[in-house]
Protein backbone atom coordinates (compact mmCIF):
# COMPACT_ATOMS: atom_id res chain seq x y z
CA UNK A 1 0.00 0.00 0.00
CA UNK A 2 1.07 3.18 -0.92
CA UNK A 3 1.06 5.82 2.34
CA UNK A 4 -1.23 8.74 1.50
CA UNK A 5 -0.95 12.75 2.46
CA UNK A 6 -3.63 13.85 4.57
CA UNK A 7 -4.18 17.16 3.01
CA UNK A 8 -6.24 19.49 5.57
CA UNK A 9 -10.34 19.77 4.10
CA UNK A 10 -9.84 23.98 3.66
CA UNK A 11 -6.42 23.57 1.72
CA UNK A 12 -8.70 22.61 -1.40
CA UNK A 13 -11.61 24.95 0.03
CA UNK A 14 -11.02 28.23 -1.11
CA UNK A 15 -14.07 29.78 -0.72
CA UNK A 16 -13.25 29.22 3.51
CA UNK A 17 -13.03 31.52 5.63
CA UNK A 18 -9.43 33.19 6.37
CA UNK A 19 -8.03 31.78 9.39
CA UNK A 20 -5.47 34.70 9.49
CA UNK A 21 -6.61 38.13 10.64
CA UNK A 22 -7.25 40.39 7.69
CA UNK A 23 -4.06 42.90 6.79
CA UNK A 24 -5.54 45.71 5.35
CA UNK A 25 -3.06 47.82 3.01
CA UNK A 26 -2.46 51.39 3.64
CA UNK A 27 -5.03 53.75 1.59
CA UNK A 28 -2.30 55.67 -0.75
CA UNK A 29 -3.19 54.46 -3.55
CA UNK A 30 -6.80 56.26 -2.78
CA UNK A 31 -4.80 58.99 -3.65
CA UNK A 32 -3.63 58.35 -7.08
CA UNK A 33 -7.83 57.80 -7.81
CA UNK A 34 -8.77 60.80 -6.64
CA UNK A 35 -5.93 62.41 -8.60
CA UNK A 36 -7.40 60.52 -11.67
CA UNK A 37 -10.63 61.61 -11.47
CA UNK A 38 -10.11 64.96 -10.90
CA UNK A 39 -8.06 64.55 -13.82
CA UNK A 40 -10.41 62.61 -15.83
CA UNK A 41 -13.01 65.86 -15.07
CA UNK A 42 -10.54 67.85 -16.51
CA UNK A 43 -10.03 65.74 -19.71
CA UNK A 44 -13.88 65.87 -19.87
CA UNK A 45 -14.05 69.32 -20.20
CA UNK A 46 -11.45 70.44 -22.34
CA UNK A 47 -12.31 67.84 -24.74
CA UNK A 48 -15.79 69.70 -24.66
CA UNK A 49 -14.04 72.76 -25.68
CA UNK A 50 -12.36 71.26 -28.52
CA UNK A 51 -16.15 71.59 -30.62
CA UNK A 52 -15.33 72.89 -34.04
CA UNK A 53 -16.57 70.05 -35.16
CA UNK A 54 -19.84 69.93 -33.67
CA UNK A 55 -20.44 73.86 -34.06
CA UNK A 56 -23.62 73.93 -36.72
CA UNK A 57 -21.86 77.70 -38.51
CA UNK A 58 -19.07 74.66 -39.44
CA UNK A 59 -21.22 71.68 -40.35
CA UNK A 60 -19.95 69.98 -43.44
CA UNK A 61 -17.20 72.33 -43.88
CA UNK A 62 -14.07 70.61 -43.37
CA UNK A 63 -11.45 73.53 -44.41
CA UNK A 64 -13.46 75.37 -41.90
CA UNK A 65 -13.40 73.51 -39.22
CA UNK A 66 -9.81 72.30 -40.07
CA UNK A 67 -8.78 76.48 -39.12
CA UNK A 68 -11.16 76.79 -36.25
CA UNK A 69 -8.97 73.94 -34.84
CA UNK A 70 -5.95 76.11 -35.10
CA UNK A 71 -7.91 78.63 -33.16
CA UNK A 72 -7.91 75.64 -30.26
CA UNK A 73 -4.90 74.66 -29.02
CA UNK A 74 -4.55 75.48 -25.65
CA UNK A 75 -7.48 73.65 -25.11
CA UNK A 76 -5.85 70.80 -26.95
CA UNK A 77 -2.77 71.12 -24.96
CA UNK A 78 -5.21 70.90 -21.36
CA UNK A 79 -6.99 67.82 -22.94
CA UNK A 80 -3.85 65.74 -23.48
CA UNK A 81 -2.12 66.67 -20.24
CA UNK A 82 -5.46 65.66 -18.56
CA UNK A 83 -5.81 62.62 -19.92
CA UNK A 84 -2.18 61.39 -20.09
CA UNK A 85 -2.45 62.39 -16.33
CA UNK A 86 -5.64 60.21 -15.40
CA UNK A 87 -4.36 57.19 -17.42
CA UNK A 88 -1.05 57.29 -15.44
CA UNK A 89 -2.46 57.74 -12.01
CA UNK A 90 -5.47 55.08 -12.78
CA UNK A 91 -2.73 52.56 -12.97
CA UNK A 92 -1.12 52.01 -9.21
CA UNK A 93 -5.00 52.56 -8.12
CA UNK A 94 -6.01 49.86 -10.02
CA UNK A 95 -2.89 48.06 -8.58
CA UNK A 96 -4.44 49.23 -4.81
CA UNK A 97 -7.80 48.56 -5.07
CA UNK A 98 -6.52 44.48 -6.48
CA UNK A 99 -4.72 44.59 -3.19
CA UNK A 100 -7.40 46.03 -0.89
CA UNK A 101 -9.87 44.03 -2.46
CA UNK A 102 -8.06 41.01 -1.85
CA UNK A 103 -7.35 41.08 1.68
CA UNK A 104 -10.94 41.57 2.49
CA UNK A 105 -13.13 38.61 -0.03
CA UNK A 106 -12.74 35.14 -0.23
CA UNK A 107 -9.56 33.42 -1.42
CA UNK A 108 -10.62 32.73 -4.63
CA UNK A 109 -12.68 35.41 -5.37
CA UNK A 110 -12.48 37.02 -9.10
CA UNK A 111 -13.69 40.67 -7.67
CA UNK A 112 -9.81 42.18 -7.22
CA UNK A 113 -8.94 40.91 -11.05
CA UNK A 114 -12.02 42.46 -12.48
CA UNK A 115 -11.46 45.69 -10.47
CA UNK A 116 -8.07 45.82 -11.30
CA UNK A 117 -9.17 44.90 -15.12
CA UNK A 118 -11.79 47.53 -15.89
CA UNK A 119 -9.54 50.31 -14.27
CA UNK A 120 -6.43 49.67 -16.16
CA UNK A 121 -8.61 49.29 -19.41
CA UNK A 122 -10.23 52.54 -18.74
CA UNK A 123 -6.82 53.95 -18.60
CA UNK A 124 -5.66 52.36 -21.57
CA UNK A 125 -9.09 54.18 -23.49
CA UNK A 126 -7.41 57.60 -22.40
CA UNK A 127 -4.16 56.68 -23.72
CA UNK A 128 -5.71 55.63 -26.92
CA UNK A 129 -7.94 58.75 -27.05
CA UNK A 130 -4.79 61.37 -26.62
CA UNK A 131 -3.37 59.10 -28.95
CA UNK A 132 -3.34 61.34 -32.28
CA UNK A 133 -2.69 64.42 -30.40
CA UNK A 134 1.02 64.80 -31.35
CA UNK A 135 -0.01 64.42 -34.50
CA UNK A 136 -2.50 67.05 -35.15
CA UNK A 137 -2.27 69.24 -32.19
CA UNK A 138 0.01 71.58 -33.55
CA UNK A 139 -0.61 70.89 -37.14
CA UNK A 140 -4.06 71.47 -37.09
CA UNK A 141 -5.16 74.83 -39.80
CA UNK A 142 -2.72 74.35 -41.43
CA UNK A 143 -3.77 71.96 -45.01
CA UNK A 144 -0.23 71.62 -45.97
CA UNK A 145 0.26 69.31 -42.82
CA UNK A 146 -2.81 67.90 -42.39
CA UNK A 147 -6.01 67.28 -44.52
CA UNK A 148 -9.08 68.99 -43.42
CA UNK A 149 -11.34 66.10 -43.20
CA UNK A 150 -8.60 64.23 -41.23
CA UNK A 151 -9.00 67.32 -38.83
CA UNK A 152 -12.36 66.90 -38.36
CA UNK A 153 -12.23 63.18 -38.10
CA UNK A 154 -9.45 64.17 -35.01
CA UNK A 155 -11.96 65.88 -33.54
CA UNK A 156 -14.73 63.58 -33.63
CA UNK A 157 -12.03 61.27 -31.81
CA UNK A 158 -11.40 63.18 -28.96
CA UNK A 159 -14.63 63.98 -28.50
CA UNK A 160 -15.80 60.16 -28.05
CA UNK A 161 -13.28 58.24 -27.63
CA UNK A 162 -11.79 59.10 -24.09
CA UNK A 163 -15.73 59.66 -22.88
CA UNK A 164 -15.21 55.52 -23.38
CA UNK A 165 -14.96 54.75 -19.24
CA UNK A 166 -17.70 51.99 -19.73
CA UNK A 167 -15.33 49.68 -17.87
CA UNK A 168 -14.75 51.67 -15.27
CA UNK A 169 -18.43 50.74 -13.73
CA UNK A 170 -17.71 47.33 -13.67
CA UNK A 171 -15.09 48.03 -11.23
CA UNK A 172 -17.57 49.84 -9.24
CA UNK A 173 -19.91 46.89 -9.18
CA UNK A 174 -17.36 44.84 -7.64
CA UNK A 175 -16.99 46.86 -5.01
CA UNK A 176 -20.93 45.97 -4.25
CA UNK A 177 -19.84 42.68 -4.10
CA UNK A 178 -16.74 43.14 -2.05
CA UNK A 179 -19.48 44.76 0.62
CA UNK A 180 -21.50 41.78 0.13
CA UNK A 181 -18.59 39.46 1.51
CA UNK A 182 -18.29 42.64 4.27
CA UNK A 183 -14.62 43.51 2.80
CA UNK A 184 -15.69 47.20 2.26
CA UNK A 185 -17.79 49.40 3.67
CA UNK A 186 -21.94 49.33 2.94
CA UNK A 187 -22.30 52.52 1.41
CA UNK A 188 -18.98 52.69 -0.67
CA UNK A 189 -20.66 49.16 -1.97
CA UNK A 190 -24.01 50.55 -2.85
CA UNK A 191 -21.81 53.66 -4.08
CA UNK A 192 -20.63 51.28 -6.63
CA UNK A 193 -23.41 49.56 -7.46
CA UNK A 194 -25.88 53.02 -8.91
CA UNK A 195 -22.79 54.70 -10.07
CA UNK A 196 -20.67 51.64 -11.54
CA UNK A 197 -23.61 50.35 -12.61
CA UNK A 198 -25.12 53.32 -14.61
CA UNK A 199 -21.59 53.87 -16.04
CA UNK A 200 -21.24 50.46 -17.39
CA UNK A 201 -24.95 50.54 -18.58
CA UNK A 202 -24.41 53.70 -20.33
CA UNK A 203 -21.10 52.05 -22.13
CA UNK A 204 -22.82 49.58 -23.08
CA UNK A 205 -25.45 51.65 -24.85
CA UNK A 206 -24.52 52.94 -28.37
CA UNK A 207 -24.10 56.06 -26.15
CA UNK A 208 -21.64 55.01 -24.92
CA UNK A 209 -18.85 58.13 -24.33
CA UNK A 210 -21.58 59.33 -21.88
CA UNK A 211 -20.43 56.90 -19.49
CA UNK A 212 -17.57 59.84 -19.42
CA UNK A 213 -19.50 61.86 -17.92
CA UNK A 214 -20.19 59.77 -14.62
CA UNK A 215 -16.84 57.82 -14.48
CA UNK A 216 -14.33 60.18 -13.47
CA UNK A 217 -17.25 61.25 -10.65
CA UNK A 218 -17.39 57.97 -9.47
CA UNK A 219 -14.06 57.70 -9.18
CA UNK A 220 -13.58 60.79 -7.11
CA UNK A 221 -16.06 59.74 -4.74
CA UNK A 222 -15.37 56.16 -4.20
CA UNK A 223 -11.18 57.15 -3.89
CA UNK A 224 -12.22 59.73 -0.97
CA UNK A 225 -14.50 57.06 0.54
CA UNK A 226 -11.52 54.62 0.71
CA UNK A 227 -9.26 57.64 2.09
CA UNK A 228 -12.18 59.10 4.54
CA UNK A 229 -14.18 56.51 5.42
CA UNK A 230 -11.84 52.75 5.25
CA UNK A 231 -9.94 53.75 8.42
CA UNK A 232 -12.72 53.78 10.48
CA UNK A 233 -14.09 50.73 8.73
CA UNK A 234 -11.16 48.43 9.54
CA UNK A 235 -11.22 49.37 12.80
CA UNK A 236 -14.26 48.23 13.51
CA UNK A 237 -13.45 45.32 11.49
Amino acid sequence: MTAQTHVPPTALDQTAPRDEPVVYPPTRWALAGLGAGLAGVGAIVSSTLVNAVYDEKYAGDAPAISKALGDMVPQMLAFHVCAMLAAVLMVPFAAGLFRRLKAATPADSVLPLVAFSGVLITAVMLIVGSGLDTEFIFAAGDPELVIPEDAAMFNHWIGTVPWCWGLLGLSGLTLFGAARHGGVPKWIGLVGLVGGGLTLLLGVSPLQYMAGMTGPIGLIVIALGFLAGDKAFRGRS
